[in-house]
């Protein structure tokens, strides 16, 4: 038999004969051939031009690019008992060709019962705050699982994204009012923390100025820049102005007045 097919295939190839079989199969770029004789895996071909029996041998061509599986409109239950609905995308490729076409007879629908089983069994260990804020660990708790069993495929999986998470609009109006009512919460607390900042600069600053050299010292600036003026003045002194004044500071500031 393989005799005849490599005689009916040299015939082939002559292109005055269409009848018989050209035994030259093309593989595409981003593809893998796999051959098999008389039923049984003979050899593996990379792309391009390659020499098959006709009579003897068949070529199954295997996708070696990336390939995208949606998980779309997945209806799942939290931990919490919140009904959800995601949509997830995941990103694979086959890595050993062998595997991929003689361990599992579909190899797309094998990966999807998986991906759905998966994500069904961890958004359901986790509350629905989890699932908002934690996308990107929960795809890669997800991607972490479904990797396992389909290595032993042949398959190596890339990423797991989750595209989008949708409730009732009752939970989202519950939800937004919560947020709301958060903001709203913060923003009181940090006025109430600026005020009672405030309240003690405030509070410092009087005792500041309430004391003996605070009062003395704003005595003489008044008193300096009246002296700057133009004009005449009469500037009534009280009988104990001379203790109003600490001598160091009048010995400081009386050249200045006398100047002016």
């Amino acid at each position: 038999m393989t005799v005849l097919g490599d005689c009916l295939g040299g015939l082939g190839q002559i292109p005055c004969c269409p009848c018989f079989p050209n035994p030259f199969r093309s593989v595409e770029q981003g593809y893998v051939g796999m051959i098999s004789r008389f039923g049984r895996f003979y050899k593996s071909v990379d792309p391009g031009l390659n020499n098959v029996n006709p009579m003897t041998e068949e070529i199954r061509f295997v996708k070696t690019m990336m390939q995208v599986i949606n998980v779309n409109d997945m209806r799942i239950m939290t931990k919490d008992n919140v009904n959800l609905t995601i949509d997830a995308v995941i990103y694979w490729h086959i890595i050993d060709p062998f595997q991929a076409v003689y361990s599992v007879s579909n190899i797309d629908a094998a990966l999807m019962e998986r991906a759905q089983t998966t994500v069904r069994a961890v958004l359901g260990q986790k509350a629905l705050q989890d699932c908002i804020e934690n996308r990107d660990e929960i795809a890669n708790d997800i991607e972490e699982i479904i990797s396992g069993p389909a290595r032993s495929w042949g398959v190596k999986v890339e990423s797991v994204l989750i595209k989008d998470l949708q409730f009732s609009r009752e939970l989202q109006e519950s939800l937004s009012s919560a947020a709301q009512a958060k903001r709203l919460g913060e923003s009181k607390i940090i006025s109430a923390q600026a005020e009672v900042e405030s309240a003690k600069l405030m509070r410092e600053a009087a005792d500041i100025l309430n004391s003996p050299a605070a009062i003395q010292i704003r005595y003489l600036e008044t008193m300096q820049q009246m002296s700057k003026s133009s004009g005449s003045k009469v500037i009534f002194m009280p009988f104990d102005s001379k203790g109003l004044v600490n001598p160091e500071l009048e010995k400081l500031t009386t050249p200045n007045l006398i100047a002016n």
